[in-house]
């Protein structure tokens, strides 16, 4: 088969121990999944009458760990968010969340990285996330770490900026969970090797600038770093 121009090549993640790469599929994002984020937002959640909501970014938008990103075009408001990434290693469709873990390759630590005025100027007037989300080199994923069938429940995850403290709080904080996300998530979509998905951010979100660098760590996961360059 011939194509008018070279078709994208496949992203894919390193994997801790392995000389083998994890090819990346799609890319999910649970919104507002920490009851003090979702407040900082003005949107708090109520667990008993909600259910996730999700927002998608291209493949694309994929960059490893220890990069640097341009600042990107149209925005003064570019804001970090760290999150917890779980690999998807088997197919499924409506799974259980006692059934959950068996769709589990492994994690990585993970940046959301989102033009904050564009989104919220979207979510205000009742338009999609686009602008602000699916932003290039905005999806920023540490190596993954295999951990087949294991339920990640608790575990600290912080990031600074140039050093400052800038966000922490722990896994048990989520407002859903691993397994209530992943089969949440699956009745919606044929889940597949190579999606990954990225559980939500806690408080203390923020502005980054040129020449800012980002560290983060999830305990027993890695951690993850990240240079903001010229725009």
């Amino acid at each position: 088969m011939t194509y008018l121009w070279n078709p994208p090549a496949i992203q894919s993640l390193p994997v801790r121990g392995k000389q083998e790469r994890l090819p990346v599929n799609r890319l999910f994002f649970v919104g507002r999944n920490y009851h003090a984020h979702a407040v900082e937002m003005g949107r708090p959640v109520d667990k008993a009458v909600e259910r996730p909501f999700y927002f998608t970014k291209s493949p694309q938008t994929l960059v490893e760990s220890g990069a640097t990103v341009a600042y990107p075009p149209e925005t003064a408001n570019f804001h970090h968010e760290m999150e917890l990434v779980v690999a998807i290693g088997a197919p499924g469709f409506r799974v259980t969340e006692s059934d959950a873990h068996t769709l589990i390759y492994g994690y990585a630590c993970g940046l959301d990285m989102t033009r904050r005025d564009l989104q919220l100027v979207a979510r205000d007037k009742g338009r999609p996330w686009d602008l602000g989300k699916d932003v290039e080199q905005s999806s920023v994923v540490s190596e993954i770490v295999p951990m087949p069938g294991t339920v990640l429940e608790r575990g600290e995850l912080a990031m600074t900026v140039n050093r400052e403290p800038r966000q922490k709080s722990d896994l048990d904080m989520l407002i859903w969970n691993v397994r209530e996300i992943i089969a949440d998530l699956s009745k919606f979509y044929h889940l597949q090797p190579g999606d990954l998905i990225f559980t939500g951010t806690p408080e203390g979100v923020g502005a980054v600038k040129p020449g800012d660098r980002i560290d983060g760590h999830i305990a027993g996961v890695g951690e993850i770093v990240l240079h903001i360059g010229p725009a």
